[in-house]
């Protein structure tokens, strides 16, 4: 399992380099903005958003190890993962309304804050500590991906008034670092962990620097915006009559619940499942990161002008291979008969899906959900979809650790056919809706160079 990890990461790495290298020299020379003021006020977000986004993967690959490591059984465990996924889903509903009362800026300090105490409170081996961690982390997750787009946007366009056509160039930008940051600190955090030999706890506490160097410079570089939005009583009210009055959009969310449900507890299971074979855990992230790059990458080949494939059909590709996957661990982790090297594959290609889905679910999002009911709209989406991961964790696990792992993996193929189904749905509807496709390319736009 050792070999095959290393041998995944390294081949991994290479395919997506190789897209990346390929792609660019296909494209004409980019007229690339060249305004200094518009370079330094990205280079000012990015410090940041960067430092943010590296906290946050440096924590991911042993997040699981460590409360084994504190001698905490599964069940416990699974509570622990519920309760992040339950603050999650409640800071979620109302952190934009925060965020525009208290502040951009301030959100995103307090975002350090928040999330260096939850760092902090991995150091103890008391529960109940660390039942306040993972809410605590919950809180910072709803903060990472409301506050930090918000301020820079609200700064783009008021403040700075540079043109809206340069804030997706931005965020593409964003996207992709994103994917090399989680690859990077896949293996730091396995360097900290393993190879140092400072244990599963490493990584956060590694991670407080750079939460800490985040808010120093957002306090120091940034300047304050707020903004006045609809009530949130009136945002949920106005998402709901749009979700019910369109059936796309209830596809949409219907596809969306169920497809990330499973990923959520993908995400719980595979450290139990890759960890007693002696994977190395911060690789096997740094693969899985890898693939999810390499299916980012080949949703752009995919929808370039030489292939003019559609967002539909890559978004029915993507619960395909999923579905695929599952079966495939629904096997390979039989009591008595578990392949690791077969269950990684099927996490990687899980993986290679979720980089295919989420390109796909937004441009879907974009089109089918109008700009001013989108808040109001996620938020009804984000309720069912964590409603059922809490559920798989806390109902379908098993007292009995292996068969309880195959009989979640059995259920969520289940429910990823249901999302197969709904997928025939929304494809039905929306075969003849020009609105939903890619428009036939005249010329390459311009995507500012990565």
């Amino acid at each position: 399992m050792l070999v095959t990890a290393y041998l995944a990461f390294v081949g991994l790495l290479a395919s997506c380099l190789g897209l990346e290298l390929s792609r660019c020299r296909a494209k004409p020379p980019g007229r690339a903005c060249s305004n200094p003021s518009f370079l330094q006020f990205q280079l000012d977000f990015y410090q940041v958003y960067f430092l943010a986004l590296a906290a946050d993967w440096l924590q991911a690959p042993y997040l699981y190890k460590l409360y084994q490591h504190y001698h905490f059984l599964e069940g416990q465990i699974a509570i622990l993962y519920v309760c992040g996924l339950a603050s999650t889903v409640l800071f979620g509903l109302v952190a934009s309304s925060l965020v525009d009362w208290l502040g951009r800026k301030k959100s995103c300090v307090l975002f350090s804050l928040t999330y260096s105490l939850c760092c902090l409170t991995k150091l103890s081996q008391d529960y109940f500590v660390l039942l306040v961690g993972r809410a605590l982390g919950g809180l910072s997750t709803a903060l990472l991906f409301s506050a930090f787009e918000a301020w820079y946007i609200h700064e783009h366009v008021e403040r700075h008034d540079f043109p809206a056509e340069w804030i997706p160039a931005t965020f593409a930008r964003a996207a992709f670092w994103n994917h090399a940051l989680a690859v990077v600190a896949g293996v730091a955090a396995e360097a900290v962990a393993s190879w140092m030999g400072l244990g599963p706890v490493a990584p956060f506490v590694a991670a407080i620097p750079l939460l800490a160097l985040a808010g120093v410079l957002a306090l120091r570089n940034w300047g304050e915006n707020y903004d006045r939005q609809r009530a949130f009583s009136r945002t949920c009210a106005g998402g709901l009559r749009c979700l019910l009055s369109d059936r796309r959009v209830l596809l949409l969310g219907t596809i969306q619940a169920l497809f990330e449900s499973v990923i959520f507890i993908f995400v719980f299971l595979w450290t139990p499942v890759l960890d007693p074979h002696g994977a190395p855990l911060g690789i096997v992230f740094s693969s899985f990161m890898a693939a999810s790059l390499l299916g980012s990458s080949l949703y752009r080949i995919a929808t370039s002008k030489r292939y003019h494939l559609q967002p539909m059909h890559l978004l029915s590709l993507a619960v395909l291979i999923v579905v695929f996957s599952l079966f495939m661990l629904t096997f390979s982790t039989s009591p008595g008969q578990e392949s690791p090297v077969e269950s990684f594959i099927a996490f990687l290609l899980i993986e290679l899906a979720c980089g295919l889905y989420f390109p796909s679910m937004s441009f879907l999002r974009r089109k089918v959900i109008p700009e001013t009911e989108q808040a109001g709209v996620l938020n009804w989406f984000r309720v069912p979809l964590h409603l059922l991961a809490c559920l798989g964790l806390l109902v379908l696990h098993d007292s009995d650790r292996k068969t309880g792992t195959r009989n979640m993996f059995s259920i969520c193929s289940a429910v990823m056919v249901m999302a197969l189904l709904a997928v025939v749905g929304l494809f039905t509807v929306v075969r003849h809706d020009a609105e939903l496709r890619v428009p036939s390319p005249t010329g390459e736009p311009y995507a500012p160079e990565l």
